[in-house]
């Protein structure tokens, strides 16, 4: 798979798993449709070290911003979709970027599988940490996105 572009490129993407605790970051762009997990970045009651945002965009600056909003499985609005859709207008509103939203339906599932297996094929020999499973969401977000685009 090819590696996402460097930071500052000009295709560059950052992709965002909101939660009220962490919130995963993933970055990649549109040249290779490539992503990687990045970091997570500490919430305390669902506002985001917002400066750690800013050191984030800065040093990427990326051209889109794509947030998962977290919905149910009927497709019903949960608990934090409302929390996510706020976060991604103030991302829009702080960094005048564009921002998409991707449904985020299963997306830490997938992020537990890919790191289960990471952990089994014996490429990532420490313990998964809570931390890791919001970063690899944030990068099966930006990889649906991209799919998607």
């Amino acid at each position: 798979m090819p590696e996402p572009a460097a930071p500052g490129s000009p295709a560059g993407v950052l992709a965002f798993d909101f939660g009220e605790r962490r919130i995963g970051v993933a970055g990649g762009d549109t040249l290779t449709a490539s992503a990687r997990p990045l970091a997570t970045v500490a919430a305390r009651a669902g506002q985001p070290d917002w400066d750690a945002l800013v050191r984030l965009v800065r040093d990427w600056e990326p051209r889109v911003l794509v947030v998962g909003v977290p919905y149910n499985m009927d497709g019903s609005p949960g608990p934090l979709t409302e929390r996510a859709r706020d976060f991604a207008r103030e991302l829009a509103t702080r960094f005048a970027i564009e921002v998409a939203t991707v449904d985020e339906r299963l997306s830490s599932y997938e992020a537990q599988d890919r790191l289960r297996e990471r952990r089994r094929s014996g490429t990532l020999r420490r313990r998964v940490r809570k931390g890791d499973i919001d970063a690899v969401a944030a990068c099966v977000l930006l990889e649906q996105w991209l799919r998607g685009r």
